[in-house]
């Protein structure tokens, strides 16, 4: 009997292990499953795009991004251009698209000028970008410090130093550090002290999406809470063009005319692109807003193909498979694609066809796959391609279009377009509501032989997301602006103002709260106050213009290091009068609301009205009595408190 209690005993033990055991597994599963957010994004690429909105301004209007080469660089330019591409050491273009890369803020990283002139400027533009990026996540970046916060970044060109005989004068102790690739994701989790992974990718072409695959794993298996991905490429010297010119594999005009039937060749450009990424999950319950989802991704490699450099069907068909596999979906669920899309001869059949093989078949008539790329307006940012078509494709999931590739008057012809399944962007196309999620997928193909491909889908909507602020607020309303200079202040309110004009739904209130929580307070500060967005719109362009203005508080003393933040004094008796704060119980809902607490807090204690004895109602308690008057001093200190809190300001300390 004591034998069978046992066994018993042990069934029920061994039961019980099982059950963990698959809950275990299950969240194992579902963890590395789980969907990205997208929180974050910044960019620059050529046509002067400094933000995600200008590059959606610029595919919108069809604008051709190319330019003549640069005349600031050092480059011989009356000796570079060739028209025979076999002449040597020349190039047989001299079009493509460029980034300014000079106008670097050594300062404000605590650079010194002498180790900023030694970097690589494809250090600069990564540490530039990823402060834009963490910003327009809702992050302040010096929070970041200590957080594993990993960085991903992907790379190809290193020749900002290459071409020098020895190094130059003035850079000794800094050239290594300066031009080492790894150090372009070191020198970010360095200055801004994250302590998750930091990797620098270089696949070539595909670099920023395999980037960006590699961040979206190590945030699934914990490695990392939050990650930049994306990429960069900087032609510090015109050698891209002159060897690929030898390959023939360059455009005349420098323009990829992607799946046209006069395409003839890559234009190679400068950019740089970083996503801020986080588990949906945690995006959710942190409240950032997402702005797409990633739901899979996928890398593989060519393998023994017809050529080292050749693209090939069969790879490109695997890694599509893949990625769909890694979102749980199948070809129709997907809408669009971001072809890599380079304008070459030979690549674009062949991965037209590979799409054609995956997402093409059995789709319905009137749902055909919808192909674009937007190399076609600001050409090969090899590097940073894959992040491009990204953030191109995440703006819009959002706005709901999609916009026409350019130089496309004729389909290439060796594809059966009509039969495929997949149709070319000729003419922008608006993208309807569906009974799912919109979705696209991001297509990049290294020369090294590394694919990448990457599905994204719609975020949650906004109603779905957490409200930080709600409604506009009533009455005087601060907007707090800073910089690490008196330049460098003025132009924080020059950009708050035309960012202001241009995003006409978001309230004041939204804006004065994302300016103290959101973003880093530095040491020369200024307050703008106003009432309604005029008077601050208004208001801040005189801070800008350096300008006196009733609505602008600017004392022009810098703030000492080592500020602990806002100090909250408490007055003692002696303060008050009758009717104090009477109208802030009308005009603040927070306020009002936090005084009613109070006032509940009180009841038990006092047999009076603390609403009563504000408003100065007749018959109220007699607010000179010091019975009354020291918790109506502590109820409205306290609810004033909160309303400073709604506009996001922590204090440090609350002294009383």
């Amino acid at each position: 009997m004591a034998n069978e209690e046992k066994l018993v005993e042990y069934l029920k033990r061994v039961s019980a292990d099982l059950h963990d055991t698959r809950l275990r597994l299950r969240e194992v599963e579902e963890r590395s499953q789980e969907p990205v957010a997208v929180v974050g994004m910044a960019c620059r690429f050529p046509g002067g795009v400094a933000s995600p909105e200008e590059l959606w301004e610029l595919l919108v209007s069809g604008v051709d991004a190319i330019g003549d080469f640069p005349t600031d660089r050092g480059w011989d330019l009356e000796s570079l251009y060739h028209p025979d591409p076999d002449h040597y050491g020349t190039s047989c273009v001299r079009h493509g698209g460029f980034v300014e890369a000079d106008r670097f803020d050594a300062a404000f990283f605590g650079i010194s000028p002498r180790e900023a002139l030694a970097m690589d400027p494809q250090q600069r533009l990564v540490l530039e970008i990823a402060w834009e990026a963490l910003e327009r996540a809702g992050m302040d970046p010096q929070s970041l410090k200590g957080t594993r916060t990993g960085v991903y970044a992907g790379v190809s060109s290193q020749d900002y130093l290459s071409r020098a005989p020895r190094i130059p004068e003035g850079f000794e102790g800094y050239a290594t550090t300066g031009s080492l690739t790894s150090v372009i994701s070191g020198r970010v989790a360095y200055t801004f002290g994250l302590e998750g992974p930091a990797v620098t990718v270089d696949t070539a072409c595909s670099a920023s999406l395999v980037a960006m695959h590699l961040a979206c794993q190590a945030l699934r298996q914990g490695e990392c809470t939050l990650a930049l991905g994306g990429g960069v490429t900087s032609l510090a010297t015109p050698i891209m063009f002159t060897e690929f010119s030898r390959q023939r594999a360059l455009a005349p005009d420098g323009r990829c005319k992607s799946f046209a039937a006069a395409a003839d060749g890559t234009g190679f450009s400068e950019g740089v692109g970083l996503v801020v990424l986080e588990r949906l999950s945690d995006a959710l319950r942190h409240g950032h807003r997402v702005l797409a989802v990633i739901r899979g991704s996928a890398i593989n490699q060519d393998g023994a193909s017809n050529g080292l450099t050749a693209p090939n069907d069969v790879a490109q068909e695997r890694v599509i498979g893949q990625a769909l596999a890694s979102a749980g979906l199948s070809p129709g669920d997907v809408d669009a694609v971001e072809a890599h899309g380079t304008g070459t001869k030979l690549g674009d059949p062949i991965e037209a066809e590979a799409l054609i093989a995956t997402y093409g078949q059995d789709r319905p008539a009137d749902r055909p796959l919808l192909l674009g790329s937007l190399k076609s307006n600001i050409g090969h940012t090899h590097a940073a391609a894959g992040v491009a078509g990204v953030i191109k494709m995440v703006m819009a999931l959002q706005h709901a279009r999609l916009p026409a590739n350019l130089h496309l008057d004729e389909p290439t012809p060796h594809i059966d377009w009509d039969r495929s399944g997949v149709r070319l962007l000729t003419e922008p196309v608006e993208w309807p509501e569906l009974e799912r999620p919109r979705r696209a997928a991001v297509s990049s193909f290294g020369i090294s032989g590394t694919n990448a491909h990457l599905i994204l889908e719609q975020g949650p909507e906004a109603g779905e997301q957490a409200e930080r602020v709600s409604g506009e607020a009533a009455g005087v309303v601060p907007w707090v602006v800073s910089g690490r200079s008196v330049e460098a202040l003025r132009g924080q309110a020059a950009a708050l103002a035309a960012c202001v004009v241009g995003g006409s739904g978001v309230s004041a209130a939204e804006v004065g709260w994302s300016l103290v929580v959101t973003r880093s307070v530095f040491e020369h500060r200024a307050v703008v106050v106003g009432e309604n967005r005029d008077e601050l719109v208004a208001a801040v362009g005189a801070l800008a213009a350096g300008e006196s203005h009733p609505g602008v508080v600017y004392s022009g003393v810098p703030v000492v290091a080592g500020d602990v933040g806002a100090v909250l004094v408490f007055p003692g008796q002696g303060s008050q009068w009758v009717g104090m704060a009477a109208g802030l119980l009308d005009a603040s809902p927070v306020f009002a609301g936090r005084v009613l607490e109070c006032e509940r807090a009180l009841g038990p204690y006092v047999d009076w009205s603390l609403t009563d004895v504000l408003r100065g109602v007749e018959g109220a308690a007699d607010l000179g009595r010091v019975d009354v008057v020291q918790p109506v001093l502590w109820a409205v200190m306290v609810s004033l408190a909160a309303v400073w809190a709604g506009y996001g300001v922590r204090p440090a300390a609350v002294v009383g």
